[in-house]
């Protein structure tokens, strides 16, 4: 029977929630504080920008190439491992280069590669979890105490030691992330192959997906201030290192108790209505940031929304694109959402936020144009009939 395939195991599943846990505390460790190592580096706030933007840009290369690999090979889990040990050693040029360029294509190249593992965990995880959205959710929220955990530590080290903490961190976490690959199994998927005869073009033409992913994009290009100057931001407003990793890690506690309801939240309000509230929920978020940062109960505020911001939001989105694409296209339906709205959406957003930051001084007004870009996310989601999600 198929239950007793290996990929269906608990140990299998125990193991994909150690990769979740090891990608995401990898996020942890750069996303708040790489920007604190760029200017600990001498970079200015533009500069920062910049790079963020282009490194964000080959989000959309590598995962569009190994989920096309994937989805025609079969062989998804192989392109999973390859990925992580491709991201674990261009990765390690970093230590070996210095100024913008430099570190633009040594992070770039690993950005593509590490982007690339996602969508392959989550496609493996759907599939040994039956498309359980509460299956998935139970393991997916391993990456969110992973990123918990790594985000306090990587704070508390740059205030022990310096800024340049986090490259060697990030080091140790993905050794350990390609080590948890080694032993993942997957399901025969032979026989879900190429069921439905349908072009993947025909569905990424469609108003349904043209929407969503215009949606998803707006979204992700909101989130370009607090991707890229959160920590330096929570800096500005006089927290310590340690302290603005746990406004952060607070983000992703509530994020964590969020993923466990998000199956039967999804179930009862349906994909369309916990997107659009957790979008709108978004919006508000930024501009309590733009205009009451400075008070510690709004700060705190806000990153409970994170809640919303992050965890309903993917939990729908992958949900969405699971039920949309089917098996035929699934490496590559992902694949589509990370690149088109990280990967596209993110370089905007940073690219944006570092223009209009000016060391701290544009940042009422990068958070006011990030509440904007959020609200412009839900609307979109008007036009798509709920049924159709």
């Amino acid at each position: 029977m198929a239950t007793k395939h290996p990929a269906f195991a608990k140990s299998n599943l125990g193991l994909l929630a150690i990769t979740y846990l090891f990608y995401y505390g990898q996020l942890g460790v750069l996303v708040p504080y790489l920007g604190v190592f760029l200017d600990g580096r001498g970079f200015s706030s533009v500069e920062i920008g910049e790079l963020f933007a282009l490194i964000t840009v080959a989000r959309i290369l590598g995962p569009n190439l190994c989920a096309s690999m994937a989805d025609k090979s079969g062989k998804g889990l192989k392109v999973l491992k390859a990925g992580a040990l491709f991201t674990l050693s261009l990765f390690s040029l970093i230590f070996f280069v210095n100024g913008f360029w430099g570190l633009t294509l040594s992070f770039a190249l690993m950005m593509m590669f590490w982007t690339a593992i996602l969508p392959q965990i989550e496609v493996l995880t759907l599939r040994c979890v039956g498309a359980s959205a509460s299956r998935y959710s139970y393991i997916r929220l391993w990456g969110s105490i992973g990123f918990i955990l790594l985000t306090v530590f990587t704070g508390k080290m740059i205030d022990v030691f310096s800024s340049e903490a986090p490259i060697y961190i990030s080091m140790v976490v993905l050794l350990c992330l390609f080590l948890s690959t080694l032993w993942l199994k997957e399901p025969d998927t032979r026989k879900q192959q190429k069921t439905s005869g349908v072009s993947i073009w025909r569905k990424m033409r469609s108003r349904v997906f043209v929407g969503f992913m215009l949606s998803a994009l707006l979204l992700q290009v909101s989130f370009g201030p607090y991707y890229g100057f959160f920590a330096l931001y929570a800096r500005d407003l006089g927290y310590s290192g340690q302290e603005t990793g746990g406004f952060i890690a607070l983000g992703v506690v509530a994020e964590v108790i969020i993923f466990l309801l998000a199956g039967k939240l999804i179930r009862y309000f349906g994909i369309k209505w916990i997107l659009m509230i957790s979008i709108l929920l978004t919006a508000l978020r930024w501009y309590l940031l733009a205009i009451l940062a400075d008070s510690i109960s709004v700060l705190i505020l806000s990153q409970i929304l994170h809640a919303f911001s992050f965890a309903m939001t993917h939990a729908a989105s992958m949900q969405f694109i699971h039920h949309y694409f089917g098996p035929d296209f699934q490496s590559r339906g992902q694949a589509l959402y990370v690149s088109i709205a990280f990967g596209l959406g993110g370089a905007i957003g940073n690219y944006g936020a570092g223009w209009f930051w000016h060391q701290g001084q544009g940042a009422e007004l990068a958070f006011s144009l990030a509440a904007l870009a959020a609200l412009l996310s839900g609307v979109t989601l008007l036009f798509i009939p709920a049924k159709r999600m």
